[in-house]
């Protein structure tokens, strides 16, 4: 099995240094093995693999859960996050692989602009608010990110503002972590001419249509402007215990597959299993059919 977190972890020489995403290609596919195991179609290949590793997180999310509704104190809970510009794929990610999961287990969150009361409660406030149970798996799509990514891009708010919140970011992420929350984060990262191919198939295809927003192509104009603002986030709130992941994400079938792996490698450390019963089986047995 791939090492995929350490393939695709970010990693810069201080804080002070944003991570160089034009070093990263986007249509690469770290970690994927070649074709004498995968055969003369990686992407049907990979597809079956995700198909397989799903069938695998949905046994370690249901042991989350179990252990959690047996013993909340000792409970665990898992957080996704992912990030991506414009039609990056942050969607198809959650389909295709949280979509395994049994949906009752699962607390996915879409994050758009804030409401007036979302602002009076702080940045952070309607994130603590999201935040998965105990037990449960969380996505979300966008994020607490997007408060040092749109806000400084578009001048929603001045340097004075949002640059604070890079620590502000590293202590929640450290609380929720403390807290007995395992927290993945991904960038999907997608190229220049692959955002353009997605977004002209949203004009041309009917089906489509209701996925594009023009203001797409106003953030597309600052693509340039985003991926400092992202190169430079990426950098300050790395951490060991909340690590950001750059996933290539060109190719559809390998983000859905890496994604899959970083996800399963997560649960892994968890060492979860089923909860033991605190009754006699046995006895229990013996009832039941002695009610027969």
């Amino acid at each position: 099995m791939p090492d995929m977190r350490r393939l695709l972890r970010v990693r810069s020489e201080s804080p002070d240094v944003p991570i160089d995403l034009d070093a990263i290609d986007p249509r690469s596919t770290p970690g994927l093995p070649g074709h004498k195991v995968t055969g003369k179609d990686p992407k049907l290949w990979a597809r079956a693999e995700v198909e397989r590793i799903g069938g695998e997180l949905a046994t370690q999310q249901e042991m989350l859960f179990a252990q959690a509704a047996v013993d909340p104190g000792q409970g665990r809970s898992v957080l996704l996050v992912l990030q991506a510009m414009d039609c990056g794929g942050k969607d198809g990610a959650v389909k295709r692989v949280a979509g395994a999961m049994n949906p009752l287990g699962l607390h996915i969150k879409a994050f758009g602009p804030p409401t007036s009361q979302e602002r009076r409660g702080g940045f952070l406030w309607r994130i603590r608010k999201a935040l998965p149970p105990v037990g449960y798996v969380g996505v979300f799509n966008r994020s607490h990110y997007e408060d040092v990514l749109v806000v400084r891009v578009n001048g929603l708010a001045p340097e004075s503002v949002w640059r604070p919140r890079y620590e502000k970011i590293n202590e929640f992420e450290r609380e929720v972590v403390e807290g007995g929350t395992a927290v993945v984060k991904v960038m999907l990262h997608i190229s220049r001419d692959e955002q353009r191919k997605r977004l002209m198939q949203r004009l041309v295809d009917p089906a489509k249509h209701w996925k594009f927003n023009p203001d797409d192509l106003d953030s597309r104009a600052r693509w340039d402007d985003y991926h400092a603002a992202y190169a430079e986030a990426l950098a300050r709130c790395d951490s060991d215990s909340a690590p950001w992941y750059v996933l290539p994400a060109d190719r559809k079938w390998y983000r859905d597959w890496a994604l899959s792996h970083l996800l399963r490698q997560t649960f892994a450390d968890l060492k979860l299993s089923y909860p033991q019963p605190d009754y006699d089986l046995a006895a229990q047995r013996r009832r039941l059919e002695a009610d027969g």
